[in-house]
């Protein structure tokens, strides 16, 4: 018999990788999908972005508002938002994944903490951050944004929801500390 609430229907566990811009997310979910390349118990969520591809950005799948649209009608997300006049989604087949087992890392904005917790209750959120000193060099060495908009946009933090399962891991120093600590918080959320 199905359950009634989708929070109670057993399964994966589902990581929501978060942190501020130029906390390096990105770099350890990247290191962290190398690493466990060939093992299934493991999906590392493609995103769906309304923006078009770039070499220097992440791999994702790009669509127009009007087919976003479209789709978020058709309920063809597991989870969907918006940031920095973009939009961005996960597809609904993570949903299958979690019910099957799975552990899937998903890189998402804090405002859809909640509403993944209540999709899947086996949730914990990885808090990937680096010291304000580290972020703002980061964010300068991009080129996107002069001095005083770093600054405001560092400013601009999200509270995690109360409640949430948070682990943090500190990525101002080598990448591969921050990899270490990433992949142990993988390791203790399957049984491979």
């Amino acid at each position: 018999m199905p359950a009634d609430n989708p929070a109670d229907t057993p399964g994966g566990h589902l990581i929501l990788v978060v942190g501020p811009s130029g906390a390096g997310k990105d770099s350890v979910i990247n290191a962290a999908k190398a690493e466990l390349a060939g093992h299934p118990d493991y999906v590392f969520a493609r995103r769906i972005i309304t923006r078009p591809s770039d070499p220097d950005s992440e791999e994702h799948d790009t669509l127009a508002e009007a087919e976003f649209d479209r789709l978020c009608g058709e309920g063809a997300f597991f989870l969907h938002w918006g940031a920095h006049s973009l939009r961005y989604a996960l597809p609904a087949c993570l949903a299958d994944q979690l019910a099957a087992g799975a552990t899937v890392i998903a890189n998402v904005s804090r405002a859809v903490i909640e509403e993944a917790q209540a999709k899947h209750r086996n949730t914990t959120v990885a808090f990937i951050t680096a010291s304000q000193a580290v972020l703002e060099q980061r964010l300068l060495a991009r080129g996107r944004e002069d001095r005083a908009a770093v600054r405001q946009r560092l400013a601009r933090s999200a509270a995690l929801p109360p409640g949430t399962s948070v682990v943090t891991i500190m990525n101002d120093g080598a990448l591969a500390d921050a990899v270490a600590q990433f992949l142990a918080l993988l390791d203790g959320t399957t049984t491979h």
